[in-house]
């Protein structure tokens, strides 16, 4: 079955992963999939990720909390969809939860978090938020 929204089934598979306390969840390999689990594992919300090239899969390791087993993902939420793209400007960007998550954009210098693309002030498409 072909996918029309790679990065909506690649955050309902973390999503319904993480709500089912599992170690690791297997997604569709993509260059936008690959960037976007780069940057959570840059942030800290996944712990690894490995690349299947043979079956184009990219195997991402979520991480919990040592004593609690809760999630560090509390939620994931897609803004920009294929029907309505969402296009914002670097001093448009959201603050999620007061700092303690983050924005992911596709940018014309690549898949940045927020805080990044401020700096670099570079606005794009406003991808989904992370916390």
């Amino acid at each position: 079955m072909a996918l029309s929204d790679t990065v909506a089934d690649l955050l309902t598979r973390i999503r319904n992963a993480k709500d089912a306390k599992h170690k690791y969840v297997d997604v569709q390999s993509s260059k936008l999939n690959k960037a976007i689990v780069n940057v959570l594992q840059e942030k800290g919300y996944v712990s690894n990720s490995l690349v299947n090239e043979k079956n184009h899969k990219i195997r991402v390791f979520l991480r919990y909390a040592k004593r609690s087993r809760d999630s560090v993902i509390k939620g994931l939420k897609r803004i920009s969809k294929p029907g309505v793209r969402k296009y914002i400007g670097y001093k448009e960007i959201p603050s999620v939860f007061s700092g303690l998550g983050i924005a992911v954009l596709s940018t014309p210098s690549g898949i940045l978090d927020g805080e990044k693309a401020k700096e670099l002030k570079v606005g794009g498409e406003l991808l989904c938020l992370v916390w």
